[in-house]
């Protein structure tokens, strides 16, 4: 398993659960120095990604994209596939299919998670799900041009009421080729009966982990007991990255380097 920390560039976004902020290069500095394997990004849109040229910077650090959000689209934009107005739909579609393009260029996968959307008093959840999976058909074939997965990843009750459990990801997903789970420690001790079973039941399926405590700080600063969750992974064989999606406290360093001691701790405790 490999390690990454994320940095948002969507000032919409601030005060959410990443890591470092505003200034890419500078994050990936200080993964570079606390040992970090790769960043995940957030970007505003898919042009300013590209103008960030991260490519041979990344390459000097030694370090990776583990993935690229899209959740912008919603925050920034207020874009969703569940939208009633097939318009709005079109145009999340193509801000998340531009994402991809442009995170392919870093050989990163795309993440689809607030822009799922949910059911309204226009929209109930059988529409707002085929809506869904319109959405991730198009997308994920879009994505495997590029030999890349999509990520999508079930979310608590209080955020969507698309896909809250891993197994219920499953359904989501369910007939459409390219889709890989993410599955994100701290939505899951809100949601899932026994994390590790959910874990295993997803199996290979799971293409990336965001690692998180239970109050999505640093794992270590909560009550989570994240050791069940590492054995299944370790039983399911993932190799991806455990993905710090924290908030940056008590500032962004510390937060990072709390991080990359709890991977450091699980990952070696796992392999015991």
């Amino acid at each position: 398993m490999k390690s990454a920390v994320t940095v948002s560039l969507v000032e919409e976004a601030r005060g959410g659960p990443f890591v470092f902020w505003s200034d890419a290069l500078a994050a990936i500095d200080q993964a570079k120095v606390l040992g970090f394997d790769a960043i995940e990004i957030f970007p505003p849109d898919a042009e300013t990604l590209r103008r960030l040229h991260l490519a041979e910077y990344l390459s000097d650090a030694g370090l990776t994209v583990a993935a690229v959000g899209t959740g912008a689209g919603w925050i920034k934009h207020r874009l969703q596939l569940a939208d009633e107005d097939p318009v709005i739909r079109e145009r999340a579609i193509d801000f998340v299919r531009s994402i991809i393009s442009s995170a392919a260029e870093l050989g990163a996968p795309a993440i689809i998670g607030s822009m799922q959307g949910r059911s309204t008093k226009e929209v109930n959840r059988e529409t707002a799900k085929s809506f869904l999976r319109d959405g991730l058909s198009v997308l994920s074939a879009h994505a495997n041009q590029f030999g890349l997965p999509l990520f999508y990843e079930p979310l608590n009750r209080y955020e969507t009421d698309q896909a809250n459990t891993l197994a219920q990801g499953l359904e989501t997903i369910q007939g459409i080729e390219n889709v890989r789970l993410l599955a994100d420690f701290f939505h899951m001790n809100i949601e899932e009966s026994d994390i590790g079973n959910a874990i295993r039941t997803a199996g290979p399926l799971i293409g990336h982990v965001h690692f998180a405590d239970s109050n999505r700080m640093a794992v270590g600063l909560g009550h989570l007991d994240i050791a069940p969750a590492m054995s299944a992974l370790r039983e399911i064989r993932y190799s991806g990255y455990l993905s710090a999606e924290v908030f940056p406290k008590p500032d962004p360093k510390a937060a990072a380097a709390q991080t990359i001691l709890a991977f450091r701790a699980a990952t070696s405790s796992v392999a015991m």
